[in-house]
């Protein structure tokens, strides 16, 4: 086993926890445009507003840490541990919600407070942040 291997195995139960509380936020907010905004008639149109329309904005910042973990565990050089640390240190933060926040902090609350999936999906995301300290 390689020094990476460890840190390789961190960040991949990292990534698999931050895509499962993703695809909840996403599918909770999803209902929450439906009901609020206009009817989602489509995945094809989910997939446009995610893109490309504000009320979806805030979900890119998890996104984007999903992405830069794949190309991290896809990268010729191996995740070294203090890599693992940083990344897990960050999602840790990126995962902390504020009522009077800014972003996805905020965001992130609001769908807590309305969601018991989201809250469920985020139970599991910090228990996984837990095991990886």
């Amino acid at each position: 086993m390689g020094p990476g291997d460890n840190a390789r195995g961190r960040l991949t139960e990292l990534r698999n926890a931050l895509l499962a509380l993703h695809k909840t936020l996403l599918d909770s907010e999803a209902a929450h445009y439906d009901r609020e905004v206009a009817r989602l008639t489509s995945r094809h149109q989910l997939l446009g507003l995610v893109l490309h329309d504000p009320w979806f904005a805030w979900l890119h910042e998890l996104s984007e840490l999903v992405v830069f973990i794949d190309e991290m565990l896809e990268a010729k050089e191996p995740p070294t541990s203090a890599d693992a640390d940083r990344l897990i240190a960050q999602a840790r933060e990126l995962l902390s919600p504020a009522e009077h926040g800014r972003g996805f902090s905020r965001h992130y609350y609001q769908a807590l407070q309305r969601d018991p999936a989201v809250v469920v999906a985020h139970g599991a995301a910090v228990t996984v942040l837990r095991q990886l300290e």
